[in-house]
């Protein structure tokens, strides 16, 4: 989706509404920055408000969405485009998920292994040692939460019995067994527990 575009239409049909930009932000209950930032391409409309700030636009989703009035002859065709933009949005913000789930593990791990290294040549051994290695250990673990949940949230994982697609809590993902980013899940469908692989694609 082009959001200069988006943004330069919704200016111009507030205009043709004659609304001003704080006349639009008290019917929707927002700031006029926002209707700036919109309408600057800065920003996009939440889904929650889009149906409301259509209907004091005058124009459809698909209208809003495209940045232009869409004739009835293109509307299906527009609405094919607009679902597989957004299929590829959301395609490259779960690679950019995936990534960053990655780097945070890297740099976790070499950050536990250096710290530990370090700990091991520049603390006397005793007690004090073993306190810094519990604390770098401790140090270590809140980073793998956090990438536990990037995890989680793209994807799903695959049952080997049934091919079902599960998507667990972050509760049930945490204490599972796992090997890397495949981990022994119970399926929903089958009922049964087995070792589920992590499918980011459909």
């Amino acid at each position: 989706m082009d959001q200069i575009k988006i943004g330069k239409f919704i200016a111009e049909c507030r205009k043709k509404n004659n609304l001003t930009q704080m006349q639009l932000a008290e019917k929707l209950n927002i700031t006029d920055r926002a209707i700036s930032k919109w309408e600057n391409g800065k920003a996009m409309p939440d889904s929650s408000i889009m149906l409301d700030l259509c209907s004091e636009l005058k124009i459809s989703v698909n209208d809003l969405l495209c940045g232009e009035m869409i004739s009835m002859e293109s509307k299906n065709e527009k609405q094919e485009q607009i679902l597989l933009d957004m299929a590829k949005e959301v395609e490259e913000k779960n690679k950019i998920i995936w990534t960053s789930m990655w780097v945070i593990m890297i740099v976790a791990m070499i950050s536990l292994f250096a710290g530990v290294f370090l700990v091991a040549f520049l603390v006397p051994e005793g007690t004090w040692q073993l306190i810094a290695i519990l604390g770098i250990c401790v140090v270590f673990l809140l980073p793998c939460f956090y990438a536990l949940k990037l995890e989680v949230s793209v994807g799903h994982y695959k049952c080997k019995k049934c091919g079902e697609e599960i998507i667990p809590t972050y509760s049930e993902a945490l204490w599972a067994m796992h090997s890397g980013t495949t981990r022994y899940l119970k399926c929903p469908k089958c009922n049964k527990r087995t070792w589920c692989k992590k499918v980011i694609k459909k």
